[in-house]
């Protein structure tokens, strides 16, 4: 979500991830079918060949039966161990293709719900703004203007005079805005309740009698406005035309007047002043936020920021000329949205963990096909928890005390204390540091961490024997 600078911030729709694979769709559901059945099909015709070629070679040495007995002995104990190697890849395989397809699955409805609550967010504070743009003093002058035309056939300069717009700058402003938080009843919106004096001083610094217009524009974006008074030295000022908010005046060389504007009005939430490049010399402007979250807009930082009742004093002060080109007030801060893409990103690698687990578990200790069945019913059934754990509580505090419930689970792996201590260090260093890792925020350092720790237990167990019976 991009932080407010003054200009109307706009939101897409939340989108899921592209390209990733969600079984939720019929048409990828219906190739991951087809796929997985091919699969099915080429391992058992290749399983089958190799029996064929087994059977082939038997009946070729049905003439010597002392070497056909000594090669059907050895290839039916290679072969009985190959099928049951096949069965644990092909258990594995199964797992590690159905929790990729669940995994992204997962991680595209987490990634479309984060994107929603950010957008949900946004919207309570979203909308148009309230902005007031500085008063102009404009006066009128003749200037010489020189221009062609054609008479007769021939080019003939003419020398006239035109009217054309000047400006004075404001000598003081005294701004004071208290701005009050409302919700919208029909979207539940914020929107805000701006009441606004300012007194404005003009002094003729020209060398002659002038007539100006003091032309005060009411704030953009409003949706309500009520009671706009303008007033010159105490007297109000009534304008011209309906819609016209230049008021004439006049002053003598050095003669100076003073302004007064007040109003009401209601509209977004955000109040912003704009000076539209204009020279502010004695300006002051303090902006009394009456609610909490309220916070500077634009990046021109005050001058003074004090805490009040239930909310914030923003004081903005230029003694000399200064030149403000963006406008700069205030707006209602949200909760920042913090830590998103981090649960995407762990269960789109899923798969990827919990194959270095499950290695690491056949390295250290005996593992049935049941053994393996359960372990990842298990992985994938905490990392589902965490998911949705992790919208109420915090992702880290999720694992950790996710963690000592896998640990328990996986002692019973072994079938003594040394095994079921293998387990639990296996469990370690190939599940839980290498989730961790994904949840924090150096996720290089700790998956280093969790390698080197896998790779010094396998060490430790195969050429020092820690461990082993």
């Amino acid at each position: 979500m991009e932080s407010y600078n003054g200009k109307n911030l706009m939101y897409s729709d939340p989108q899921g991830i592209p390209n990733l694979p969600d079984i939720t769709h019929p048409q990828e559901l219906i190739e991951f079918g087809n796929g997985l059945v091919k699969a099915s099909l080429t391992l058992a015709i290749l399983v089958g060949f190799l029996a064929v070629a087994i059977a082939l070679v038997s009946f070729a040495l049905r003439q010597q039966p002392a070497e056909r007995t000594l090669f059907l002995g050895q290839w039916a104990v290679r072969y009985s161990a190959l099928l049951k190697g096949l069965q644990h890849l092909a258990l594995i395989l199964t797992v590690l293709v159905v929790g990729f397809f669940f995994c992204s699955t997962l991680s595209n409805r987490y990634h479309h719900w984060e994107q929603q609550r950010i957008t949900q967010v946004a919207n309570t504070v979203a909308g148009d703004r309230l902005e007031q743009t500085a008063p102009r003093i404009r006066y009128v002058i003749e200037e010489p203007y020189t221009y062609y035309r054609w008479v007769d056939g021939e080019q003939v300069e003419v020398n006239t005079t035109r009217q054309v717009d000047r400006f004075l700058a404001i000598d003081g402003s005294q701004i004071q805005v208290s701005i009050n938080q409302a919700t919208d009843v029909q979207n539940e919106k914020a929107v805000y309740v701006a009441d606004f004096q300012a007194n404005y001083e003009v002094v003729n610094l020209l060398n002659e009698r002038r007539n100006f217009f003091f032309e005060m524009s009411p704030p953009y974006g409003y949706s309500l406005l009520q009671d706009f008074r303008v007033e010159r030295n105490g007297e109000r000022l009534v304008p011209v035309n309906p819609g016209d908010y230049g008021f004439p005046f006049r002053l003598e060389p050095g003669e100076s007047s003073s302004f007064r504007v007040r109003y009401k009005a209601q509209g977004g939430p955000r109040w912003i002043y704009n000076a539209n490049g204009q020279l502010l010399s004695n300006f002051r402007l303090t902006a009394l936020a009456n609610f909490p979250k309220a916070d500077f807009a634009s990046g021109i930082v005050p001058t003074e920021t004090v805490e009040a009742a239930g909310g914030r004093r923003f004081t903005w002060l230029f003694d000399d000329n200064v030149s403000v080109r963006n406008p700069f007030g205030v707006f209602t801060a949200t909760e920042p949205v913090r830590n998103t893409g981090v649960l995407p990103r762990l269960l789109i690698l899923a798969p990827g963990l919990f194959l270095w687990w499950i290695i690491l578990l056949y390295l250290s200790l005996p593992m049935s096909l049941r053994d393996v069945a359960i372990a990842a019913g298990i992985f994938f059934a905490c990392l589902l928890t965490l998911t949705y754990a992790s919208r109420i509580v915090d992702a880290k505090l999720g694992w950790f005390l996710i963690s000592p419930i896998l640990l328990v689970l996986v002692w019973g792996l072994g079938g003594d204390r040394r095994a079921s201590l293998a387990a639990v260090i296996a469990t370690i260093a190939g599940g839980i540091l290498p989730v961790l890792a994904l949840l924090v925020p150096y996720s290089g350092l700790t998956l280093a961490l969790a390698g080197l720790l896998s790779a010094g237990w396998l060490a430790a167990r195969d050429w020092y024997g820690v461990g082993n019976n």
